[in-house]
């Protein structure tokens, strides 16, 4: 079964930092492009990150760029998003999925359960 499971939210005050992971199950994560994205209460859900399949290609929403850093490491089937001087705008349920590439990833079939990261003010 293909499964992906995020891990690492949690409350944090505002300047503070956390590591989201993305671990998977069942395939591997080598041939994947994964993105993270979130998605706050009464906002539709927004892409906030994106690592193609090598690792050799990042993308960033403008709102977390030179705050987050995601990175991969394929030997641990892992995912991960420094986030660092969180905001309380930054409150969402993060989830992260995988695709072929970076540009579909949206439209993923494969998405993990979320990871709820609230920022105190």
């Amino acid at each position: 079964q293909l499964q992906l499971v995020e891990s690492g939210g949690g409350l944090v005050s505002s300047g503070g930092s956390l590591r989201l992971s993305c671990a998977a199950s069942g395939f591997t994560l080598d041939y994947y492009a994964i993105g993270w994205f979130r998605q706050a209460p009464g906002k539709e859900r927004e892409g906030v990150s994106c690592i193609s399949s090598s690792g050799g290609s990042t993308d960033y929403a403008d709102s977390v760029k030179g705050r987050f850093t995601i990175s991969r490491d394929n030997a641990k089937n892992t995912v991960y998003l420094q986030m660092n001087s969180l905001k309380p705008e930054d409150t969402a349920v993060y989830y992260c999925a995988a695709d072929i590439e970076c540009a579909i990833v949206a439209g993923s079939d494969y998405w993990g359960q979320g990871t709820q990261v609230t920022v105190s003010s």
